[in-house]
């Protein structure tokens, strides 16, 4: 009788690891699909070719220990205004070269943390903050209601913005 039972569970375990084996077949075939769009996924558009981090706290981990600014661009899939400056964003080829100096990060919600919200919670808008995890307030679009908004026309300020939050760093090193 003893040995009756080993032979049911024996085949029992056949039988599962062969439904898991199928299981796994599905999710590989899946994946390498899906693979090459994970920079895509974080970049959301502005830079695919870029490295975007996934969260707030990661990347206010890597600018603390690289000691490289931090950008966090706040924006909305249906934002009209954020897809026009996102447009003109990644197709510039000097922000998209100096960006690679930058920690990134874009972000389609809100953080807890009130410092990347000093004047509102409007979109887009581009924040500064440097490895000592402050948010440059000296670093600002040209519009006084909504200090960190760019219009698409006001690319080459974003631009020299960036420039200014690099070089900001450098002096103050």
């Amino acid at each position: 009788a003893m040995e009756k039972s080993y032979v049911s569970m024996f085949l029992l375990l056949i039988v599962i690891s062969g439904a898991l084996a199928k299981d796994a077949g599905k999710k590989d075939t899946k994946d390498t699909t899906t693979k090459p769009k994970l920079p895509q996924t974080l970049s959301r558009g502005w830079g695919d070719q870029l490295i975007w981090t996934q969260t707030y706290e990661e990347a206010l981990f890597r600018a603390k220990h690289s000691q490289k600014p931090l950008m966090i661009i706040h924006h909305l899939e249906d934002c009209p205004h954020s897809q026009a400056l996102k447009k003109v964003f990644a197709e510039h080829k000097d922000i998209q070269k100096l960006a690679e100096k930058f920690i990134l990060l874009n972000l389609v919600y809100e953080t807890t943390d009130k410092n990347l919200a000093p004047d509102g919670q409007y979109v887009p808008r581009v924040l500064f903050i440097d490895p000592s995890l402050t948010v440059r307030a000296d670093i600002t679009g040209r519009y006084s209601n909504r200090l960190y908004a760019y219009e698409p026309s006001d690319i080459a300020l974003l631009y020299s913005n960036m420039q200014k939050a690099l070089k900001l760093l450098k002096t103050e090193l």
